[in-house]
């Protein structure tokens, strides 16, 4: 049956990739690749003889309807990244979006993936995160993301090049203040790293460079606003006043403003009596 399988490849060790992935680009019909030297290498790696298209940023619009097509047709295709899961921060995002408008049935063959890898690494807190890829060339993009980012509580993750971590770092301490961040690179290399440090100390060990290879940015997220920041004293006593004219007694009435805004009942209750 003719389908799209979206293949998981290696982000550094090629032990990585798993049986089902090598049988799968070996039974497919055609293979699109983001660049088709570097699946090249892989294909020749592990014996594998297929024809490939090539599938990138700047040719998803045609080659998409053309993949599409040869799918509605009757072939079954293997999407493929340089390195870990496509669709992940990569234009294979819109094939598999437009093989499902056009009811291609859509199975994975999952493999490596860098952004969880590292989070597994890092020892920050993964019950809930948020994974924001690349951050924009264009100054005030960037900026604007990061400043979208300032009270975010989650764990947060970013994909860097080497080039541009020094800059990145920089933005990241302006916008955040202190944290605590991970730098993690080379995974599954040979010179796999997990920098455990802080904003301020990775701007002043690697804010001028240094570092080579694809990293992954594990930042703390904000501590969460207490109550306190966010309800006034006179907000609680309004709150109060509110449940007090709803029928409540003036010590119920404070009990309940002071479960809802973390203000103590005493006081609440001082203000409402005049006592």
């Amino acid at each position: 049956m003719s389908k799209l399988y979206v293949v998981g490849t290696p982000i550094g060790n090629l032990g990585d990739f798993s049986p089902r992935a090598v049988e799968t680009l070996s039974n497919c019909d055609f293979i699109a690749a983001e660049d088709t030297r570097v699946t090249l290498k892989l294909l020749n790696h592990f014996g594998i003889k297929k024809n490939m298209v090539s599938y990138f940023e700047h040719n998803r619009r045609e080659r998409g309807e053309m993949i599409v097509s040869r799918i509605l047709s009757g072939e079954t295709c293997a999407l493929v990244t340089d390195a870990g899961m496509p669709a992940i921060s990569d234009p294979g995002e819109d094939l598999v979006k437009l093989c499902h408008e056009n009811g291609i049935k859509v199975e994975s063959v999952p493999g490596p993936c860098a952004f969880t890898t590292a989070l597994a690494l890092s020892g920050m807190p993964s019950g809930r995160f948020t994974f924001e890829g690349f951050l924009s060339v264009n100054k005030p993009s960037r900026r604007e993301h990061l400043d979208s980012l300032k009270n975010e509580t989650r764990t947060m993750l970013f994909y860097e090049a080497p080039h541009k971590l020094g800059a990145t770092l920089k933005d990241m301490y302006a916008t955040f203040g202190e944290r605590e961040v991970a730098i993690v690179r080379e995974i599954t290399k040979i010179h796999e790293q997990v920098i455990k440090t802080t904003l301020s100390a990775a701007v002043d060990a690697y804010g001028e460079g240094g570092l080579k290879g694809e990293i992954v940015l594990v930042i703390h997220g904000a501590e969460p606003k207490k109550v306190l920041d966010i309800i006034s004293f006179d907000d609680a006593v309004k709150i109060a006043e509110e449940s007090m004219k709803n029928g409540l007694s003036a010590s119920e009435a404070a009990k309940q403003a002071a479960k809802a805004s973390g203000y103590k009942k005493g006081e609440i209750y001082k203000r409402l009596t005049g006592d």
